[in-house]
């Protein structure tokens, strides 16, 4: 479903729906007030963004560590891999719902209702920012335990008065901080207006790196030398460029022509490096016109190549990567790879790549323009944010990683998690 159709009906359906369900609880409410219960099944909402599901980890593992609790998530079911990458939510314990238009939207919501009372859930923790159509998921699952974003005195915001901890979203500290006073909110001893009244530190929005066994390593190799015949893992180095970004906000792509840019600068300044192209098989054609211009035999079309959870195996025996502000910069967060994210429209303030990543920001007077304000929707059309980000700036800026021994693999430092499955 096209993302401002999803937009429009969330604000002129979903905003009457939320006041209507408000009132009905309100109402039941008065005859059989809800009981107070401790968290047991704690049902997560995260639909939309697929880096999200990586940001939400630490508070994921937060409040499974901290209380006796099992986890659910719900997801758009395109998103669905992108949860599965850490593995902190089982797969039994997940719920998919398909956006590929209104009719199976609806049915699948009605099947998520009926999942979620079936599982008994208690608490719900909507993660979307001020979205009326979770709001009604979160008023509807059943659940006793009710956490989200709360406008407050904000203006434009309303989604209903669902919610018995009303969490304050601060725009100024990095999401998944936001996400971990969420989690703040049902681990308090004392109710709090607003909450959550407690310090979020950095260590606390960690991540685990993953590793992978010598066989799925050598794998990965031998896929990369199926692309490129010529390829030597012993003597030759992986770049990626990940030049795509997500319908949601195509305001945050970097010009196709300043790829290819970088790419010819890249292959002439390191003869021993190899140059993937990556994305998705919908992209496997704008991939072959990058690498017909950049012209070179080590410029290499990966797009559709891999699934989205063999990505880590190749950031981990990549040298480094260039992306837009997009998936692949926060799925390399469970990695050693560094990643440099280029941002335009959305600022790594509050949405920077939790792993070893460098940010690339030619922070703009209007930028960042999105926000949770105005349902990550900008008016703007000329992205001066990205333009005035240079190639010869970008070139400079992973330089110093680009200069690096082929001596020196990735493979070398990987410690932390083991992949699920």
């Amino acid at each position: 479903m096209n993302i401002d159709t999803m937009r429009a009906i969330d604000r002129n359906i979903g905003i009457p729906l939320a006041f209507v369900l408000t009132v009905w609880k309100w109402l039941t409410g008065k005859i059989r007030p809800e009981p107070v219960k401790e968290p047991q099944k704690i049902l997560f909402i995260e639909l939309s963004e697929m880096g999200s599901t990586i940001l939400v980890d630490p508070a994921l593992r937060k409040v499974k560590n901290r209380l006796d609790a099992e986890l659910y998530f719900v997801i758009f079911q395109k998103n669905r891999a992108s949860l599965d990458l850490i593995g902190t939510v089982t797969p039994d314990n997940t719920f998919t719902i398909r956006e590929t238009g209104l009719v199976v939207l609806i049915q699948d919501t009605i099947r998520f209702l009926y999942w979620a009372r079936r599982q008994q859930i208690d608490t719900v923790v909507d993660l979307e920012l001020f979205s009326r159509f979770t709001a009604l998921l979160t008023g509807l699952c059943g659940a006793v335990n009710r956490v989200g974003f709360y406008s407050f005195h904000n203006e434009g915001l309303y989604r209903g008065e669902l919610l018995t901890h009303r969490v304050a979203y601060n725009a100024h500290i990095h999401i998944a901080k936001n996400f971990i006073a969420l989690v703040n909110s049902l681990i308090t001893d004392q109710p709090e207006l607003p909450y959550s009244k407690e310090i979020v530190r950095d260590e606390e929005i960690s991540l685990p790196t993953v590793r992978f066994t010598d066989q799925e390593l050598d794998d990965m190799h031998v896929l990369v030398a199926k692309h490129y015949p010529d390829y030597q893992r012993d003597r030759q180095r992986i770049v990626l460029i990940n030049p795509n970004a997500s319908e949601l906000l195509p305001q945050r792509r970097w010009m196709p022509e300043r790829y290819v840019e970088l790419m010819k600068k890249i292959i002439t300044a390191a003869p021993d490096v190899v140059v993937l192209i990556t994305g998705a098989p919908s992209e496997k054609e704008e991939a072959d016109e990058k690498c017909r211009q950049v012209a070179s035999d080590r410029c290499i079309n990966f797009a559709g190549a891999l699934k989205l959870n063999q990505l880590p195996i190749l950031y981990t025996i990549a040298t480094l990567m260039v992306t837009n502000d997009s998936g692949p910069g926060h799925f390399s967060s469970i990695t050693p790879l560094p990643t440099f994210v280029l941002f335009g429209p959305e600022t790594p303030a509050l949405y920077g790549s939790l792993g070893n990543s460098t940010p690339i920001f030619a922070g703009l007077a209007c930028s960042p323009c999105v926000s949770a304000a105005n349902h990550r929707k900008t008016p703007c059309t000329d992205n001066k944010c990205l333009q005035e980000i240079t190639v010869e700036q970008v070139f400079a800026t992973i330089q110093p990683t680009l200069s690096l021994s082929v001596s020196s693999p990735n493979t070398e430092t990987m410690t932390g998690t083991p992949l699920p499955g």
